[in-house]
C-alpha cells in the first residue's frame, strides 16, 4: 500500500513538473523563439509596411551591404 501511494505522488509531481516546463517554453509563434532578424530583413519589413520610399530602401540596402 505504501508502494503504490509513493508510486502515486511520484506521477504526480513527475506531470507537475513536465507541465511547468512545457509552459516555459516559448510557442512557435513566439518572436522570442525566432532567431534575431537580420539588417536586411528588417530593412525589408518596414518598406513593406510602407514605413520608407522604395529610394530610402534601395539607399539603405546598398549600405547594409
Amino acid at each position: 500500500m505504501m508502494l503504490a501511494m509513493a508510486l502515486f505522488w511520484g506521477l504526480v509531481i513527475w506531470a507537475g513538473v513536465l507541465l511547468i516546463r512545457r509552459l516555459a517554453q516559448p510557442g512557435p509563434g513566439s518572436r522570442a523563439a525566432a532567431v534575431p532578424a537580420t539588417a536586411q530583413e528588417i530593412l525589408k519589413e518596414r518598406y513593406a509596411r510602407g514605413e520608407i520610399s522604395r529610394d530610402e530602401f534601395e539607399q539603405m540596402k546598398k549600405d547594409i551591404q
